[in-house]
């Protein structure tokens, strides 16, 4: 048992002033602490006092850092005391800001590093990570960070931040959580450049290369950590898609990216044709960005299509993309063998002309998942606002500095109008004479909740039914009052109870497939909330 200096280490075990006099005495903690015995409300006023004297989301979200390091109940206290608040500075907007400057920020080492250097020898290297029960893996290989792009082993804040939310938003023990970076090297010449970098100092490996030794770490995790879900987050497009239909049907394993964002989009949609009086399959989407978002958003829709009587031609029909080189057109030479689904022989139209595309294929739904700024410009909005009674306007893309539009312009030229979901928070907007909320249309309704289902009932596989029927959860919990404020999503502040209550759907369709290596509780729901994790001493 840890004593003394060793304990206030321990940021699982420590609890700081909350020591009572007993556990000082018998903990050998006298003279180490001041005085004064504190419950934790009165340990969180002092946190919340000094948060809201610091000046930037960068210095909050190095604050929240320290701050897990040192006392991780004191943390989940906070964070879970307010969602709102500070889910935007452990995750998205702030954590894309905290991995560009990771290295410079960095003090103290969290999660896995597994390079290149350690070939063959991968499951050793898991072998030293203190936990001997993890649940989850949220692992990444940092070349494709948000809209950041390749920032090698910079990439550790997303999986890191990732498994925050999954305690913060649905329970999930933080004890059963494993962050990890893949390390095969970065393209990125400034931080190959840089002194301070941390990561392998070498270009990426070939693709190959980078394979084989995923499929080592996919291996090892199966030998280490048996019945653990491993969520792959931020690779490249290409390899994105390639790993998931590498290892969906043979490991519990989902790629966050293709389809906890397809999810959330599902969720959007769901209610957004509430809203509308119509149905999924009657709506024509287009699509800013043809990478393997797109493509994991466009094959969900069209499930969603084809459960509404579509054809998959039909449904594949109502949907088509467009990227920085034109429409996505069966004449061109250059797409990817991924993208062939929804090439059509369509006029092609040129480069950077995508208002010319909206006018053309005339949707009722823009989706943008194009990491560029204001990409949805003041003539593309009037021209979906001109076409549609009800536009829907989605700019999926984050951080805030990569939207597509915000929710204010969408509002205004719109004449209040539109229908809006966004990949980051935006402010309330007031037009008219009424104040519209708008919703953060962010993966993190999804994947916690999926994560405390695969955690509790230790799920052989993660399937696209179960991104759905969480999907659909989510929205069946936000009400006709909320609709009518604009959101599409329910509020971040009820999120343990919205996430547990999606967790509880996921996890019967899991028993109803036999894919759950524990035994069927007779009220799933009531059993997963003795699962989810309490920040108390």
């Amino acid at each position: 048992m840890k004593k003394g200096y060793e304990l206030l280490q321990d940021c699982q075990l420590n609890k700081g002033n909350a020591f009572s006099e007993d556990e000082r005495r018998q903990l050998g903690l006298v003279g180490l602490l001041p005085e004064a015995v504190e419950d934790l409300a009165l340990q969180r006023e002092r946190c919340l006092w000094q948060y809201g004297r610091l000046e930037s989301d960068l210095a909050r979200y190095e604050f929240l850092s320290q701050l897990v390091d040192y006392n991780q109940t004191l943390f989940y206290s906070l964070v879970m005391s307010d969602p709102p608040r500070f889910l935007p500075v452990i995750y998205t907007p702030t954590v894309g800001e905290g991995c560009l400057k990771f290295h410079r920020i960095y003090r103290r080492p969290r999660g896995m590093y597994i390079s290149l250097k350690r070939r063959g020898q991968i499951r050793q290297v898991l072998q030293n990570w203190p936990e001997t029960d993890v649940g989850v893996i949220c692992v990444t290989n940092g070349a494709r960070i948000l809209g950041l792009g390749d920032i090698g082993a910079n990439g550790m804040g997303i999986p890191i931040g990732k498994l925050q939310l999954y305690t913060a938003c649905a329970g999930v023990p933080p004890r059963s959580l494993l962050p990890v970076v893949i390390d095969a090297g970065t393209n990125n010449e400034e931080l190959l450049n840089d002194p301070l970098y941390m990561g392998l100092r070498q270009k990426r490996c070939s693709r190959d290369e980078l394979y084989e030794f995923t499929d080592e770490f996919v291996e090892a995790v199966q030998e280490v950590f048996p019945g653990c879900c491993i969520q792959f987050e931020d690779w490249a497009g290409p390899d994105a898609i390639a790993l998931l239909a590498r290892y969906q049907d043979k490991v519990s394993m989902f790629n966050d990216d293709i389809q906890g964002t397809a999810a959330v989009m599902l969720t959007t949609m769901t209610n957004a044709c509430r809203i509308k009086g119509t149905r999924i399959s009657d709506e024509r989407y287009l699509f800013l960005g043809a990478g393997a978002a797109a493509i994991g958003l466009s094959d969900m829709l069209c499930t969603a299509m084809v459960e509404e009587g579509l054809t998959i031609g039909q449904a594949r029909q109502r949907i088509r993309l467009f990227d920085s080189k034109g429409m996505i057109v069966s004449s061109r030479a250059d797409i990817q063998d991924y993208q062939r689904r929804y090439a059509f022989d369509d006029q092609p139209i040129p480069t950077a002309d995508f208002c010319k595309a909206v006018k053309w294929f005339k949707p009722t739904v823009l989706v943008g998942v194009s990491t560029v700024k204001g990409a949805f410009t003041r003539e593309i909005l009037e021209e979906m606002s001109a076409n549609n009674e009800r536009p829907v306007i989605l700019p999926m893309s984050n951080p805030t500095s990569r939207a597509e539009c915000t929710a204010e312009e969408a509002y205004q030229i719109s004449g209040g109008r539109v229908i809006f979901g966004a990949g980051v928070q935006f402010p309330p907007v007031n037009y008219g004479g009424k104040t519209y909320i708008p919703s953060q249309a962010n993966n993190f309704y999804i994947f916690p909740a999926v994560g405390l289902a695969a955690y509790a009932t230790r799920s052989r596989r993660i399937t696209d039914e179960m991104l759905i029927v969480c999907a659909r959860a989510v929205a069946d919990m936000v009400s006709s009052e909320e609709l009518a404020e604009g959101r599409l999503l329910p509020p971040q502040t009820a999120m343990l109870e919205t996430e547990v209550k999606a967790a509880a759907r996921v996890a019967g369709l899991i028993f109803d497939r036999g894919l759950a290596a524990v035994q069927r509780p007779a009220d799933i729901e009531s059993w997963l909330w003795q699962k989810v994790y309490r920040p108390e001493y």
